[in-house]
């Protein structure tokens, strides 16, 4: 995997329920949000707490959720470091 998204990039995470730890939370999968900024190439926590050590490295990248499209309510932002694979293209 590549950097596939910029910086603004509306993005949708995944709404999946692996039978395995995740980083991604419950509570932000199948969201929208947009991307702030690349935070650097890291192994995919989902391998390596799994006791993997062959985990590919992937690009992490801050991602900000409005409150409300996390939980229904508030008027704050969260932004959450989510790994390539936990993102897909958020304008489709």
């Amino acid at each position: 995997m590549g950097d596939r998204f910029r910086p603004g990039a509306s993005v949708r995470t995944l709404h999946h329920d692996p039978p395995h730890h995740t980083r991604l939370p419950r509570y932000a999968r199948g969201k929208h949000g947009v991307v702030v900024e690349p935070e650097g190439r890291h192994p995919l926590a989902d391998v390596r707490a799994r006791g993997g050590d062959d985990a590919p490295v992937e690009q992490v990248y801050a991602v900000r959720f409005t409150a409300r499209e996390l939980w229904g309510e508030g008027d704050h932002h969260v932004v959450l470091d989510l790994w390539e694979s936990y993102l897909e293209d958020g304008t489709s």
